[in-house]
Order: structure tokens, then sequence, then C-alpha cells
């Protein structure tokens, strides 16, 4: 899974500039966070189950925790490239990117665009792990 992981990575540091879109998960066109994870790890060869009619707020952390365990991610203890961090933002929001080593990308709603960022393990981050199970990629 590393390697896949790694290939994951690489593709979401190729979306870096793509527009953001609510609900988007086409980079020609714009991603959100979690069409930027999605569409990152079709890109690497593994096309996901992915969750769909969620909000850009207001979306609980039992649904984002029930996508991710449905597209075949689980919690971990430590972090790996590929990896997808979920945030908690204030007023309620949830957040995702991928995790690269030191590094993160993810599309950020206020700038429009998917950034690279320094990771910066905060309180309020959970690492989550595409593990192996039934087959789910190309």
């Amino acid at each position: 899974m590393d390697e896949l992981g790694s290939r994951a990575f690489v593709a979401a540091r190729a979306m870096v500039g793509a527009r953001f879109r609510a609900q988007g998960r086409d980079p020609a066109l714009g991603v959100d966070c979690v069409g930027l994870v999605w569409a990152a790890y079709a890109a690497a060869g593994c096309v996901l189950r992915a969750p769909c009619d969620y909000p850009l707020r207001g979306w609980s952390r039992g649904r984002i925790v029930a996508a991710l365990e449905a597209a075949g991610f689980r919690a971990a203890v430590d972090t790996r490239e590929g990896d997808v961090a979920l945030m908690a933002l204030p007023a309620g929001q949830f957040h995702l990117g991928l995790i690269g080593v030191g590094r993160m990308v993810h599309a950020h709603a206020g700038l429009r665009r998917v950034v690279e960022t320094p990771l910066v393990a905060a309180g309020a981050m959970q690492v989550w792990r595409l593990v192996d199970g039934p087959p789910r990629c190309a």
C-alpha cells in the first residue's frame, strides 16, 4: 500500500493550483478536499467508493468516518505518504488532505485552489490509511 500512497501523493501534488469547486472531483474543473483525495487515488490507479451529496459545512464526523471506511481507509497511529489527514476546523467544519513527508496537499476553500503546505501535527488531526481488504483498486 505504501507505493500506492506515494503515487497518490505525487498525483495530489500535480493538482496544486487547480481551482476549488465544492463537490468537484475532476482537477481540470476543480476539486474540494474530498474530491482531491479521491482524484489523487484514482490517478494512482485506485478508484475508491466515493461519498456523494455531502455539504461543505455541517457534515458530521460520523458521516466522514463512514465514508473513509467505506472507501477502505482505517485510522492509523503514525503517518505515511499517501495517508489522509482528517482535521476538525472551527465552526464544526471538517477538512481532508493528503499527507506527504512533512507536507500536506489540500483543497483550500478560502484560497479557492489546491495548495501544498507544511504538515503541522495538531491534536485535531486524525490520520487515515488505505488498507488491504476487498478489491477496490483498478
